[in-house]
């Protein structure tokens, strides 16, 4: 077989492989999409049958779940934390990463190193130290939760920043500062235009996060101010029952902001992941 051959088989042969993947890891989306529009009774006991005449609800599930949680009112929380946290995230830690990359004492080098072991510690280790502290200093609301995320996203965004601003020429800073440029002006007109394509894959890795996040809203702001995630879980009802039906339908709506987000966005992730973490 010649070299053409053996390369068009390979390429067939992967083709198939990405093909089943993508069905491994979205079957489990769509088998949610169907559901949503069955009535409750069915979806127990046929879960991965299409909806047919005696089991299709309609927009039924759609419309109880939608009162059921006020799901609008979620969306609007789980909005406002997201957008803001992103934002929150992405300028502290893109200063941060300036200054610890461009100043390097001993203080520099300890706190990157700090931020760095942050990541692999576990929520689970600091949760109730952190919800008693947040209670204690009144961040348990939509905007001082906004502080907790730049805390818990402070580690990846630092690293991931740090890693690219080392590849940017020193000479170009200098330059800026010869013409008059102070600190501030120097890096919001010089560097943070060139940290584009790590700045969008940390604003999509924290959009992902903060929007799908249960953990930290339910243990901070909880039953008063309900994003999406926690929201939903108030479907179950007293004795482990739970309208499944409703559920479904929630899922769907919390699925397609993000889905549509990351669709868009898809395309920047690996070259921000690859410029953050090979060069310098």
């Amino acid at each position: 077989m010649s070299i053409k051959g053996e390369t068009k088989q390979r390429n067939l042969i992967l083709g198939i492989l990405l093909v089943l993947l993508a069905v491994f890891f979205l079957s489990p989306m769509l088998v949610v999409f169907m559901n949503s529009f069955k009535s409750k009774l069915f979806i127990s006991s046929e879960p991965f049958a299409l909806p047919k005449p005696d089991t299709y609800a309609g927009t039924e599930n759609y419309i109880n779940g939608s009162e059921k949680i006020k799901f609008f009112s979620a969306f609007g929380y789980s909005l406002f934390i997201t957008v803001f946290s992103v934002i929150s995230i992405l300028l502290a830690t893109s200063m941060l990463a300036w200054y610890l990359t461009r100043v390097k004492t001993k203080f520099t080098s300890f706190a990157y190193y700090l931020l760095v072991f942050s990541m692999i510690v576990p929520f689970q280790m600091v949760m109730f130290t952190m919800s008693k502290t947040a209670n204690l200093v009144h961040l348990d609301n939509p905007v001082g939760i906004i502080v907790l995320y730049v805390g818990f996203g402070a580690g990846l965004g630092t690293f991931m920043f740090s890693g690219f601003i080392k590849s940017i020429p020193l000479s170009l800073e200098e330059a800026a500062m010869i013409d008059g440029a102070g600190p501030v002006k120097t890096f919001f007109l010089i560097v943070l235009p060139m940290l584009k394509p790590t700045a969008i894959t940390v604003a999509i890795l924290n959009t992902m996060w903060v929007w799908n996040d249960y953990l930290l809203p339910y243990l901070t702001i909880g039953t008063e101010y309900k994003t999406i995630p926690v929201a939903i879980q108030y479907l179950r009802g007293g004795y482990g029952a739970v309208d499944m039906g409703a559920m479904m339908a929630m899922l769907v709506l919390a699925m397609i902001p993000i889905i549509i987000f990351y669709l868009f966005a898809q395309k920047y992730i690996i070259r921000g992941v690859v410029a953050g973490a090979v060069k310098g």
